[in-house]
């Protein structure tokens, strides 16, 4: 009796303030998904941490399908989105790449919340994960990880790796992240 196919996974990669789908990591990690099978989505949103998240968030929300098959992806900003959407719907796994709770500098964060529903964040991912950098040049770092950790347990990593990619620095793989996607 052959077996009945997989239920197809879907991703979603947000990326990071003023950044767009086609620099860092996002569009290598995204062929790398989709050659395991997965429906990938790498959307544009140029208001990320531009408009406010209260008027932001219902558009992302109607924009994307997310269930217990949805993995999410987030990198700086669009980490700290992923807070805002995990509060709203459930899915599989999140991964906050150099993610951030509360101002991690003095630029405006229009992403964030002032607090967040932490037991409804817990309860609507199986699995999350926050990988930060010890050494972020923005604050987006092993703290702000740890504070997001505290509140909803899952997975701490901690590198060395800057910001993981941005204008001042090239990332364009991240083997370690697809790694644990896999």
């Amino acid at each position: 009796m052959p077996y009945p196919p997989p239920m197809e996974q879907r991703a979603i990669i947000f990326h990071g303030t003023d950044a767009s789908p086609e620099v860092a990591w996002y569009p290598w990690l995204a062929g790398r998904l989709a050659a395991r099978g997965y429906t990938v989505e790498v959307p544009h949103y140029p208001g990320l941490n531009v408009e406010p998240i209260d008027t932001f968030l219902p558009r992302v929300l109607a924009a994307h399908t997310f269930d217990r098959r949805t993995v999410l992806v987030g990198h700086s900003g669009g980490a700290a989105l992923l807070l805002a959407i995990l509060e709203k719907v459930a899915v599989d796994r999140a991964f906050l790449v150099a993610g951030y709770c509360t101002p991690p500098n003095t630029s405006d964060e229009p992403v964030l919340r002032s607090s967040y529903d932490w037991d409804a964040i817990r309860a609507n991912v199986r699995d999350p994960y926050f990988i930060n950098s010890a050494t972020d040049p923005y604050g987006c770092d092993a703290t702000q990880g740890r504070a997001m950790f505290d509140r909803v347990g899952g997975t701490q990593l901690i590198r060395n790796d800057g910001h993981f990619g941005d204008h001042n620095q090239t990332y364009d793989e991240f083997p370690l992240l697809d790694r644990l996607i896999a």
